[in-house]
């Protein structure tokens, strides 16, 4: 019988919650969100939101920053007082210093406005996955292998960096990114191999969103160590991590 309830448990779908006060924003996603599975649940600012979500919680939430009644750093915060769920930001502002402070708050992701459903679908799995692997973890399952580079310190599992034993806030494509090179230190990963790795096969971003996110990485590293160099540009093949 329990081995039933754990099956149906698991057949169960998964439920995201879409908290924008741009209702077509709400429908279109709503609906390619629900054509791969998904149950959605749908509010219009964060006062609500964070009623309904409290009251019923789900498994992953994706939050607009620029809300009435309570904006979505403010909606973060009080939903981490009392939750963990795994979150990504969506913004259409261009300030770096948002995205910072969100990742700060606990944000697992953070996508600009206007954004490839697509692509929030990828994120909303790859990070439905990883929460996936903690409950596996804490439940006795096999534990994930922390990669060790030098200095660097990749926790999977976690999604947790650090560099010199200081931690780096790492959205989730940045994380995929730095694990896709220092997996294998010294070899060169082609711009298509790294969009495979960081969003995978059946995604298509152009090359200058990878050549962007990894400028970020650099710095990045190089806010808790202006020596860094690990991540390496060969001009017209790709990157690699320098194996030491």
């Amino acid at each position: 019988m329990l081995h039933f309830e754990v099956q149906r448990r698991q057949t169960l779908p998964q439920t995201i919650a879409l908290v924008d006060d741009d209702r077509n924003i709400l429908t279109s996603v709503s609906i390619a969100l629900e054509a791969e599975g998904f149950e959605v649940r749908t509010y219009t600012d964060g006062d609500e939101a964070l009623r309904g979500l409290t009251a019923k919680p789900v498994d992953l939430a994706v939050l607009d920053i620029k809300m009435p009644r309570m904006d979505g750093m403010e909606l973060l915060s009080r939903l981490r007082q009392v939750s963990g769920l795994p979150v990504i930001f969506l913004t259409s502002k261009d300030d770096e210093v948002d995205e910072v402070l969100g990742l700060r708050m606990g944000a697992d992701d953070y996508i600009k406005k206007p954004f490839s459903q697509r692509l929030l679908i990828e994120r909303i799995r790859a990070l439905l996955r990883r929460e996936q692997m903690r409950r596996d973890k804490s439940a006795g399952g096999e534990p994930s292998t922390v990669i060790v580079r030098g200095d660097l310190v990749l926790d999977p599992a976690r999604h947790a960096c650090t560099w010199k034993g200081q931690p780096i806030e790492l959205t989730v494509t940045e994380f995929l990114l730095v694990k896709a090179l220092a997996v294998r230190p010294g070899h060169v990963k082609s711009r298509d191999q790294l969009m495979d790795a960081a969003y995978g096969e059946h995604i298509y971003v152009d090359d200058r969103t990878i050549d962007s996110h990894i400028k970020r990485l650099r710095k990045k590293f190089k806010a808790i160590d202006g020596d860094f160099g690990q991540i390496e540009t060969l001009y017209g093949v790709g990157y690699r991590y320098r194996d030491a």
